[in-house]
């Protein structure tokens, strides 16, 4: 009984994989390089505009070199029949996910670094093996088509918050907030993206995963579903490293202000 249900589920993620394959139409080089021109229309007019191109061409520059690298390593990471493989991805992503994070305050950004890297593993961390073991039951656990592209969302999901929550909060702290108000509006400032995000999805957009199975040929049913799922666990990810993070900043500032806020608390 479990060989047939173990070829079933097996004959069921053939049949996905092709409708797949077969749903989605090639985008052709020479039509893909048509999709730069809204994004040359902006470098030109912020060039014009006097606001430093150089910045946005690096940053474009950079997605196109990041994702034909990954495009080309995934076609072998998938192939992995063991954890360490992906394991190893996922830890590059959280250090990587946690340096990033701390742009928003550039000057702090070694000291804050540990604390941005446990709230980032903890929350991001916390939310992935949730999803992982507890709604999408994987088989192998560590199945990197389905595991990779889900920390991706969930670490960039962390990422953002906590840059966020880190700009607002020693923003707050630095014009003489009180820690419980700087950390209060930190999160609410953090949180305003993916709440956004979630009043407008399905209103005013469809989201990049439900749009792309669509694509692929699975029913519209079966694709919101998945992005119910997705979404909560963007929300959950972001807000839960947010609150790690000003939690830590909060007890930190608590036990010793002036390294924090940048002012000798015996000075009046």
């Amino acid at each position: 009984m479990v060989a047939v249900e173990a070829q079933g589920d097996r004959r069921l993620n053939l049949a996905t994989v092709l409708a797949v394959e077969e749903g989605i139409r090639p985008i052709s080089l020479g039509r893909l390089s048509l999709v730069a021109l809204p994004a040359l229309a902006v470098v030109w007019l912020m060039h014009r505009w006097s606001l430093g191109a150089k910045g946005a061409i690096y940053a474009l520059s950079r997605m196109l070199a990041q994702l034909l690298l990954v495009g080309f390593l995934l076609v072998h990471i998938f192939a992995a029949e063991g954890p360490w493989i992906v394991l190893a991805i996922m830890g590059v992503m959280t250090l990587t996910a946690s340096w990033i994070a701390l742009r928003t305050v550039p000057m702090r950004r070694k000291q804050l670094f540990g604390k941005s890297l446990l709230a980032v593993a903890l929350g991001g961390g916390g939310t992935l093996a949730w999803i992982s073991f507890g709604v999408l039951d994987l088989t192998p656990w560590y199945s990197p088509r389905y595991l990779i592209p889900i920390a991706g969302m969930v670490f960039s999901a962390a990422l953002n918050s906590v840059s966020l929550a880190a700009e607002r909060i020693f923003s707050e702290l630095e014009r003489g907030e009180k820690p419980e108000v700087a950390r209060s509006t930190a999160f609410r400032a953090a949180m305003i993206p993916i709440t956004n995000s979630l009043f407008a999805v399905g209103l005013v957009s469809i989201p990049g995963m439900m749009t792309g199975q669509i694509l692929s040929g699975i029913a519209p049913p079966v694709a919101a579903r998945y992005q119910i799922m997705v979404m909560c666990m963007i929300f959950g990810a972001a807000g839960l490293s947010a609150a790690i993070f000003l939690h830590m900043i909060y007890c930190w500032g608590c036990e010793d202000p002036e390294p924090v806020t940048g002012i000798d608390p015996d000075v009046d």
